[in-house]
């Protein structure tokens, strides 16, 4: 029987360990996770920081037999090693487990600014269940906090903070919030939001030091210094593969794969967070940290593992962010491609910008801020790489008639059903 061992025990671990277990039933399937408490989302933490669910409403299967009744062994362990020429996995406990396939979806970690005093007592990172309960611990009505970083996971985590009722400040060093999905005007439109809705927000500016008291200081590149009885880390992320080191499988930014989820060594694949998969609208290779991206790869991989040959179509940046009730979006190269052709139109009055990005006919990349009618047809056109012939025209005259060139466009090319899905979701 062939032994399939799976590093990582998040969304795209779990659905690997299912597609696996329906297509060979008889197959040993191994899942390794890192953390105490059974496979749960990170994308749920920030509900739990509100308050709509409690902790075992982050968990990915409710059934505390799920996983057993699949026949799936659940190790809490981390992997320090992987030697590929006898296919074995040095596990923290001083233990070794051997595999026949292997599955890397060890997902990311936060990444960790090198700032004097990060370290001290009341800075967390907001990443792990245990990071949840320390937040919850103190971040009550009134308390100041102050954020570094409003990224798209640092704005889901403002919400959850906003939510709870705690005095807070926002510290980013790009020049606008959310600087890797949003362009400048959007960026400013969002900022410009929050601070309205009683954050304040500091753009352009990095937290130089913390000093360890109570109250905590946060020292300021612009001269100030913020009081705080919390201060979260939200600086990003980067894939968990340090322990891929000197182990010959291929990394970039992530785990290198093939159209297969394959990596450069056959029979070990990688899905999710810390892959670097083909993106069709690129071109090129990236790293997707979403969800759907996540679970595609899983599929893919767990069938590839189990002989049944299937390719990933794709990767797609797709990203739509709610921020403390303003909706925006980001899809596709959204900045732009050498070449191409801009459309764009803003109302800073109604809080409403549209974005289009286009190569010849095609849209490659938009943003939007407070439209929300047409999330789901950029996500089509942009995906679907639909040509729109004469209507690229139309809408670089007028991008609000983007729904009009949609049902033109896709249904002439046989798409409509396929990008309509992605409409729905």
């Amino acid at each position: 029987m062939t032994h399939h061992v799976i590093l990582g025990a998040g969304p795209a671990g779990v659905i690997a360990a299912e597609t696996i277990r329906k297509h060979a039933p008889s197959d040993i399937i191994t899942l390794v996770g890192g953390e105490a408490e059974p496979p749960y989302s990170r994308m749920a933490i920030p509900y739990l920081l509100m308050g709509n669910i409690n902790e075992a409403g982050t968990y990915l299967r409710k059934s505390p037999s799920h996983f057993s009744d699949l026949k799936v062994n659940v190790i809490q362990d981390q992997a320090e090693w992987v030697d590929v020429a006898i296919k074995t996995i040095a596990l923290s406990n001083q233990q070794s487990l051997s595999f026949d396939r292997l599955l890397i979806a060890t997902g990311s970690q936060p990444a960790r600014p090198p700032i004097p005093g990060i370290d001290s007592e009341g800075v967390h990172a907001c990443w792990t269940l245990q990071d949840a309960r320390n937040i919850m611990a103190l971040a009550k009505p009134g308390a100041r906090v102050l954020q570094m970083g409003a990224g798209f996971i640092g704005c889901i985590i403002m919400e959850a903070l906003a939510a709870r009722g705690v005095s807070l400040s926002v510290v980013e060093m790009g020049d606008r919030m959310v600087p890797r999905m949003m362009g400048p005007t959007a960026g400013s439109m969002i900022k410009d939001w929050c601070q309205t809705k009683g954050v304040a927000v500091y753009t352009a500016t990095r937290v130089e030091a913390i000093e360890p008291a109570f109250p905590l200081r946060v020292r300021l590149s612009d001269g100030q210094t913020v009081e705080a009885d919390l201060v979260i880390s939200a600086t990003g992320v980067k894939p968990a593969i340090g322990f891929l080191e000197g182990s010959g499988i291929s990394c970039l930014q992530g785990v290198l794969t093939d159209e297969h989820l394959q990596t450069s060594v056959p029979g070990i694949y990688a899905a999710g967070d810390c892959a670097e998969a083909f993106d069709k609208v690129s071109g090129t290779t990236i790293v997707s940290a979403i969800q759907p991206n996540a679970a595609d790869q899983a599929r893919v991989a767990a069938l590839n593992m189990v002989g049944l040959c299937t390719s990933l179509k794709g990767v797609t940046q797709i990203n739509v962010l709610d921020t403390l009730g303003l909706i925006s979006t980001s899809f596709g190269h959204w900045e732009g491609v050498n070449g191409g052709e801009h459309a764009e139109l803003t109302d800073r009055t109604s809080g409403r910008h549209l974005s289009l990005q286009f190569k010849d006919d095609v849209l490659v990349g938009c943003n939007s801020v407070g439209w929300t009618e047409h999330v789901g047809v950029m996500r089509g056109l942009v995906e679907g790489q639909i040509r729109l012939g004469a209507w690229k025209d139309e809408l670089m005259k007028d991008p609000t008639q983007l729904m009009k060139a949609y049902l033109a466009s896709a249904q002439g090319q046989g798409s409509w059903s396929g990008a309509s899905g992605s409409q729905r979701r």
